[in-house]
């Protein structure tokens, strides 16, 4: 099977609309396809849908499927965790009756929008300004806070996937802290237990590779390697935002995993999740 289900159209901060990625998924035979706009946050931004557009990104999506039945299409949505701001993830589920949930951590802290540091976007000086701004350079203080955030969105939300689960070694590049250093894995290592323990699909994420923004998958080997020792599941996302991205590194990220140990990914069928064999 092939599947994407980390996307991004222009509903949200993708840069074409849905119709362009069912057209290219179908050329390149593509199995599955799942539309995960960022969902609502409760403060100005530009990168999520806003909440009047979801009937209307859920009715294109049905539409879509009438006009390209080759390829099954999914409708999700990827929830940011920010404690005191975000709704529950399960307020979007049930109420548009998506078929899975990705979670996922973009914005660091708490309660108020002026407070919050962003770890994510193409802007590195965005990350360091933030590092010093709100943790006053104490890199091993910002990134427990990321890994504190990513623990109880675990534990607090019901969802399928976690996005990105190393997201904030993006902007690091090596400059600030190593992936060696015993604290960081500690952190690492009781994300992966929560993921265990809670039944979460861990997303192999391809877009820091083809934005040239990180050297490796989200997330890096030793972590995969832990989460099959661990018989944590996985699946393949692109996080595309451009049809042409689609495809990117999905080769590329079978390879790593096989390299890794794992022998098997989830695909969404009838509703559940369950393992095909990738060897």
């Amino acid at each position: 099977m092939k599947c994407n289900y980390h996307t991004h159209s222009t509903y949200c901060d993708g840069k074409e609309p849905m119709a362009l990625f069912v057209r290219k998924a179908t050329e390149l035979q593509f199995d599955h396809l799942g539309f995960s706009s960022h969902a609502p946050i409760d403060f100005r931004n530009d990168f999520a849908i806003r909440e009047n557009h979801i009937p209307t990104y859920i009715q294109e999506i049905e539409d879509l499927k009438l006009q390209f039945p080759s390829v099954q299409l999914f409708k999700a949505l990827e929830c940011d965790f920010i404690p005191g701001i975000s709704k529950p993830f399960s307020y979007f589920k049930d109420k548009y009756y998506l078929d899975y949930i990705i979670g996922g951590v973009h914005l660091v802290g708490n309660n108020l929008m002026e407070e919050l540091w962003f770890i994510d976007g193409s802007k590195r000086e965005i990350y360091d300004s933030g590092l010093e701004k709100f943790f006053k350079g104490d890199i091993k203080k910002a990134v427990t806070a990321f890994w504190e955030q990513t623990f109880e969105m675990i534990e607090v939300e019901k969802f399928d996937i976690i996005a990105h689960l190393d997201k904030i070694k993006m902007h690091n590049q090596n400059r600030f802290f190593s992936e060696e250093e015993s604290w960081y894995r500690d952190l690492v290592f009781h994300a992966l237990s929560l993921i265990k323990k809670n039944n979460i699909i861990v997303e192999i994420n391809s877009r820091g590779l083809y934005k040239g923004r990180c050297d490796s998958f989200y997330p890096s080997s030793f972590v995969i390697e832990k989460a099959v020792q661990m018989e944590i599941p996985f699946l393949i996302s692109s996080d595309a935002h451009l049809s042409s991205e689609l495809p990117l590194y999905y080769e590329e990220a079978v390879e790593e995993l096989i390299k890794c140990g794992v022998k098997s990914l989830m695909g969404f069928h009838d509703g559940v999740w369950s393992a095909y064999d990738i060897c």
